[in-house]
């Protein structure tokens, strides 16, 4: 049996219990826009929009050269909507996000039927794949496109009733979706995806899928079977794709991931005997998987993703705002804290 979970606190600041009267004033004007139909409606008029095509982010170059998701102003969606000859009121399809510390609402809206060329010359950026924009954007505002892109595709793939086979219709803020012949509410929702980091004490297991840029590898992960618990979900995924049996587990953090198509990921931790570390690496999940120590999981920290072109490609690991990168660099600090412990020295941070 797998030991209850504990939960990671060290390295890191939690928040105090009492919460801020500014996050609450925005949470329940968020819940508010999502119950009140004229409320969202008029929060329309003042709103940032995050704009896709068919399911693509709209990203334009900062000042540093980098990229930053494009943030327009409803005025301005509607001008570009209008000139592309779509009707203005095409802005009232948009989805709500959340609202930023000014309780400015956010939206997201896909132009999927318009020209992406003409739309992308109007706006001064261009629509890009969000697995390729994901490796470009900054930890703060990848979370944002990630959550539009899901609310977005959960709306293109719910628009019937499983039920009735009916057309369902949204609310304005587009929080929920309802039959109006069975009554049934549909609400979006995720896959559980447990994502785990190994390590036999000294060295962590990295995996990688014929399907990532070349040269990075990640910690392990699948998704929860019906009925699994984390723990259970976690020890098969590393029986399945390495042959080895865990022996303990710990909890880190959680994520939402916008793939395959809006999972929440829940991060952990696990050891195994430093005796049984002969991998048996099923090739139909994983392409390879490797144990690293820790001079080359700092190596690969200070990748910067993705690495240029031009000669092999150096190991290196997720973008900071992916939680495997969280673990591999909980795994590293406390791998370093222990050797400075055990030699006597203080190691600087990586």
């Amino acid at each position: 049996m797998l030991k209850p979970l504990r939960i990671l606190v060290s390295g890191r600041i939690w928040p105090p219990s009492r919460c801020c009267s500014g996050f609450v004033s925005r949470i329940r004007y968020v819940n508010r826009l999502k119950q009140d139909d004229l409320a969202c409606v008029s929060a329309l008029q003042s709103g940032t929009f995050f704009l896709f095509h068919r399911l693509k982010p709209l990203l334009q170059r900062n000042q540093q050269g980098g990229f930053r998701p494009a943030q327009l102003q409803s005025t301005d969606v509607q001008d570009v909507l209008q000139r592309l000859g779509e009707d203005r009121s095409m802005v009232k399809e948009s989805v709500l996000i959340g609202c930023t510390e000014q309780n400015q609402a956010q939206f997201c809206l896909d132009v999927g039927e318009l020209e992406q060329a003409a739309v992308e010359e109007e706006c001064g950026g261009n629509f890009i794949d969000l697995r390729k924009a994901f490796f470009l954007l900054t930890g703060a505002e990848a979370p944002l496109v990630a959550k539009s892109q899901a609310l977005l595709r959960w709306h293109q793939s719910s628009r019937f009733c499983s039920a009735t086979g009916q057309l369902t219709s949204r609310n304005q803020a587009g929080s929920q979706r309802v039959c109006s012949s069975s009554g049934i509410t549909y609400y979006p929702t995720m896959a559980p995806v447990v994502l785990v980091l190994v390590s036999d004490g000294k060295r962590c297991l990295l995996g990688r899928q014929s399907s990532f840029p070349e040269g990075m590898y990640s910690a392990l992960a699948g998704f929860c079977d019906m009925g699994e618990s984390l723990e259970e979900a976690l020890s098969r995924e590393v029986g399945e794709e390495v042959g080895l049996q865990v022996q303990s587990v710990s909890f880190s953090s959680s994520q939402h991931w916008p793939f395959p198509q809006s999972s929440f990921m829940l991060g952990c931790h696990a050891a195994v005997s430093p005796e049984h570390t002969q991998l048996d690496v099923d090739h139909s999940e994983l392409e390879d998987a490797r144990w690293f120590s820790l001079e080359e999981i700092s190596s690969a920290l200070q990748v910067q993703a993705p690495p240029r072109r031009g000669g092999p490609a150096p190991l290196w690991v997720p973008p900071k705002h992916a939680i495997a990168h969280r673990l591999i660099r909980e795994w590293a600090d406390r791998q370093r804290g222990s050797r400075a412990g055990e030699e006597g020295e203080e190691l600087p941070p990586l």
